[in-house]
């Protein structure tokens, strides 16, 4: 048996089942604190504050003037990465092109709401965007893939990544190549909250963006916080969060293998095996170990942490609608339904930024490539954000055209409601002022 927490959900106090859904950036106010000064500097001093915190936070000997990746580091970046990478790398950018491609808005609708009135709506392309892309417990690719394609196909004219370089000043070889096959080719290497403090108030070499997007560590979290007045944070994405949902009708080994998919994502992670199951329960108790001895010594220590602290285990429910209850209440980023009739359970869940159904459908193909956006909502975000997607790179503006045929009636009903309100000057707007006006 391991030592992984076990909660029999029946028996926890109110408080008990609250702790449970708790996240790592629950409270951010010790990293806000944090963060302030090293804002302050970015604003202050630009570049140069970029750099030293490159060498001070991300370890990374960044040169003064390479702040930006050059187009020769991005030639090379394909003799880097293994030819079957490349592929995949392929592979998975044209299933979420594919996938995106299909959120695309029409430019502009337009609906007769009455006879020769007109009300719609028109999309247009956020001007300028940054995409951040982790590096401090791995290279990700994957959130390079799930940040770019739906921007590039939103049309926004300006995309940039930051993301941490490593040690020696380079930025990892397969996130150049994701983004170039993406369609980005502007890369910032600075990471944290410094990189927020950069495209958020620009430098001498970072372009300020109106809006950054992806997820981040919880000082990313709370930097994104303290600058929400001056760039749009986008979705709340922070360290990563699963709920594994399992009924009898699978092998608690199998249940037990995906529940460390999210978990090792580092000791920040939250992730639950739910079931009413006890069969499953047990066995997945006894599997973990086991598929520790087939995992590299980082990611055991990052799953272990999660699934023998507070944010992680197995949750043991009396029923299947407590199974539904708990989920609702924990709206996960990611959630797996291991059942051989996934779709019997779908309708009772509600709360959850993805759902992955069946035991053929892990996490990791939709972290990867099968098409759905990766970026998700974390900390039980997803009761109000969904995930990433091209509708998050285009605003929206409302749009109104009002035949001289269509005025008289409309103007009617807007001056009495606008009398009714003491506006007067909206009533003066649509009434025998304005027609004096319109008769020439």
């Amino acid at each position: 048996m391991s030592d992984v927490s076990f909660h029999r959900l029946s028996s926890l106090s109110v408080d008990q089942r609250a702790s449970l859904l708790k996240r790592a950036e629950g409270d951010l106010s010790s990293f806000i604190e944090k963060v302030r000064p090293i804002i302050q500097s970015v604003k202050d001093e630009g570049d140069a504050a970029l750099l030293r915190f490159a060498r001070e936070l991300d370890k990374a000997d960044v040169a003064d003037g390479e702040l930006k990746v050059s187009e020769a580091e991005f030639d090379a970046a394909f003799d880097k990465v293994e030819k079957d990478v490349v592929e995949s790398i392929r592979f998975g950018i044209e299933n979420i092109r594919h996938f995106h491609e299909e959120q695309r808005p029409e430019t502009m609708w337009l609906k007769e709401v009455r006879p020769g009135a007109y009300a719609g709506d028109r999309y247009t392309p956020i001007a300028s965007v940054a995409l951040y892309v982790p590096r401090g417990k791995g290279a990700f690719p994957s959130v390079t893939m799930m940040t770019s394609v739906p921007a590039v196909i939103a049309g926004v004219p300006q995309i940039a990544i930051v993301t941490p370089a490593t040690s020696d000043g380079s930025v990892d070889a397969a996130t150049l190549v994701a983004a170039r096959l993406a369609g980005v080719e502007t890369v910032y290497k600075c990471g944290g909250a410094h990189a927020v403090a950069a495209v958020a108030y620009g430098t001498e070499t970072v372009k300020p963006a109106v809006k950054i997007v992806g997820p981040g560590s919880p000082w990313v979290v709370a930097a994104k916080s303290v600058l929400s007045p001056i760039i749009n944070t986008g979705l709340p994405a922070g360290p990563s969060e699963a709920i594994i949902f399992a009924d009898d009708s699978v092998d608690g080994g199998l249940a037990a293998l995906d529940l460390l998919i999210e978990a090792e994502h580092g000791p920040d992670s939250s992730a639950y095996l739910v079931t009413h199951s006890r069969k499953v329960a047990e066995a997945a108790l006894i599997a973990i170990p086991e598929h520790w001895s087939r995992m590299s010594e980082q990611r055991v220590e990052f799953s272990r942490a999660v699934l023998t602290g507070k944010r992680g285990g197995i949750v043991l429910t009396e029923s299947l609608e407590d199974s539904y209850r708990f989920i609702n209440d924990y709206a996960p980023e990611h959630l797996e339904i291991l059942s051989t009739e996934p779709f019997a359970h779908l309708g009772r869940i509600t709360e959850a930024a993805e759902i992955l159904m069946g035991p053929h459908t892990p996490v990791t193909l939709a972290n990867f490539v099968l098409g759905p956006n990766a970026v998700l909502p974390t900390s039980r975000w997803a009761r109000t954000f969904g995930p990433l997607s091209v509708t998050d790179f285009v605003k929206r503006s409302s749009v109104g055209y009002v035949t001289s045929a269509a005025y008289p009636e409309l103007a009617l009903h807007a001056r009495r409601l606008a009398r009714y309100e003491g506006f007067s000057s909206h009533e003066n707007a649509v009434s025998e002022i304005r027609d004096r006006y319109l008769a020439g």
